[in-house]
């Protein structure tokens, strides 16, 4: 049985949906006025097909997600709702577009007027933490228009106890969490702890992981910000890579787990002739390394152009464990591949005839906290007018996605089951390992008859 098969995709509700919508949409297609969400709407959590044969095979119900949207009953009466916001992890691209969404769709369209935004994530929920403001439609209106947070950001656990202790003193009735996996990760501990307090708390999650590696979300916001952003940086780097006699220019872009950012800026740019990603091991030694291959192309045109996540390639750093550390949210610290590369291709090929003129460049700080482009302050917007309706609705311990061209809602423990990683065999690595005509880079023992093949010349290898 899949991982897919076994998780639970329904979503808990706080209970009946009693109260009319203030919204005042249709039922009838054609009527020129937008229509609500019908109560059963679902689509596929997987429809591949792969897994529609399987359980056709099996004569069973395939799972399926709940569709996001506006219903006709909603749980809150908007006039006594209490709303929080909060938003944790690092900064990312779109996060002052979701704020803005957020407090939008609440005060003039569903009428919420009581609107809370706390500071420097969960830590401003703990029992010493920073005083919240309200949150007005005045306040954030030109807050899209630039990068990082308006209500500030944080990492690390706070104590669970003391965040409920907060939202209920102030009387929050829903609180929206704008962060990745460990903040996903404490909005359900904040919900499993208000549920055995019997207290109606929605929580609702949009979304926010610059890797883009939460599951069955389809994208997370701020992600193609990023790798735009990134492809920019990596056009440059080519340019000093083809300037200087046998250039070779090294761009380190975020991604701890996923490869997502340097493999679509990659694409994008057109210019890469290596990616390096956390999920497809390399060795730098040997006949099929990393660094063979760079001399070879270094011999052959002259330049070269590294792109490397972050979370590639530790395993050749040797650090020892006691060596390896942890950030204050318990997430394991990195070591710098991009440093690391930058001093073994110089020491290993400095006697060589190629002898490498090496330039490292790493924009990650100026990727993150940029303003979002038009396509991410679009998504932002409507994954933001999406949570409101769930939470107005009463949904609980849930994020907001997109699934083809439907949002739906996702329980948070389905989102952070585990990471949203690039297949190795699948599609968009492919597309990298043709676009670069990069080797393996394995050694040989550990590749199959097909794999050693080769790869056919690409346009960026010219």
């Amino acid at each position: 049985m899949t991982d897919r098969e076994s998780l639970d995709f329904t979503i808990r509700t706080l209970g009946e949906c009693a109260v009319d919508s203030p919204l005042h949409l249709s039922h009838h297609t054609g009527d020129g006025i937008a229509n609500y969400t019908r109560r059963m709407s679902r689509v596929l959590a997987d429809n591949s097909e792969e897994a529609w044969i399987r359980f056709k095979l099996k004569g069973e119900k395939p799972p399926v997600l709940e569709v996001a949207g506006p219903r006709e009953k909603i749980y809150f009466s908007p006039d006594k709702v209490w709303a929080g916001i909060v938003s944790c992890g690092g900064i990312c691209p779109g996060t002052n577009d979701v704020i803005r969404g957020l407090v939008m769709e609440l005060y003039h369209h569903y009428g919420v007027k009581n609107i809370q935004g706390f500071r420097f994530g969960y830590a401003g929920l703990a029992k010493d933490g920073e005083e919240p403001f309200e949150l007005t439609p005045a306040k954030v209106a030109q807050i899209h228009r630039r990068g990082g947070s308006f209500l500030g950001s944080s990492r690390g656990a706070q104590e669970t106890g003391e965040i409920v202790d907060t939202l209920e003193r102030r009387k929050i009735d829903m609180l929206f969490t704008i962060g990745g996996d460990g903040t996903q990760r404490g909005a359900l501990q904040i919900a499993a702890e208000a549920k055995r307090r019997k207290l109606k708390l929605s929580i609702v999650g949009i979304p926010k992981t610059i890797d883009n590696d939460l599951m069955y979300v389809g994208r997370t916001f701020g992600f193609q910000t990023a790798f735009t952003i990134a492809r920019d940086a990596v056009t440059c780097a080519h340019a000093e890579a083809e300037s200087a006699r046998h250039g070779v220019a090294i761009v380190r872009l975020m991604g701890r787990e996923s490869g997502y950012i340097a493999a679509k800026a990659a694409l994008a740019s057109g210019d890469a002739n290596f990616v390096l990603i956390p999920e497809v091991p390399f060795v730098l030694d040997g006949e099929a390394g990393l660094i063979a291959a760079l001399e070879k192309r270094l011999r052959e045109r002259g330049h070269a152009l590294i792109v490397v996540a972050e979370g590639a390639g530790q395993e050749l750093l040797h650090r020892r464990a006691e060596e390896r550390c942890t950030d204050d949210s318990g997430t394991a610290v990195l070591g710098y591949i991009g440093v690391f590369l930058r001093h073994e291709i110089s020491e290993r090929l400095k006697k060589s005839d190629v002898r490498p003129v090496v330039k490292y460049i790493d924009p990650t700080y100026l990727i993150r906290s940029a303003p979002a482009i038009a396509s991410d302050n679009v998504f932002c917007l409507q994954l933001a007018q999406h949570a409101v309706h769930a939470a107005m609705c009463g949904r609980t311990e849930m994020v907001v996605g997109l699934k083809g061209d439907d949002f739906i809602h996702v329980p948070i423990a389905a989102a952070v089951s585990r990471r949203n990683v690039i297949d190795p065999d699948g599609e968009l690595w492919r597309s990298v390992t043709e676009a670069t005509g990069q080797p393996l880079l394995r050694e040989e023992k550990e590749r199959t008859g097909a794999e050693s093949a080769g790869r056919a010349v690409s346009p960026a290898r010219e």
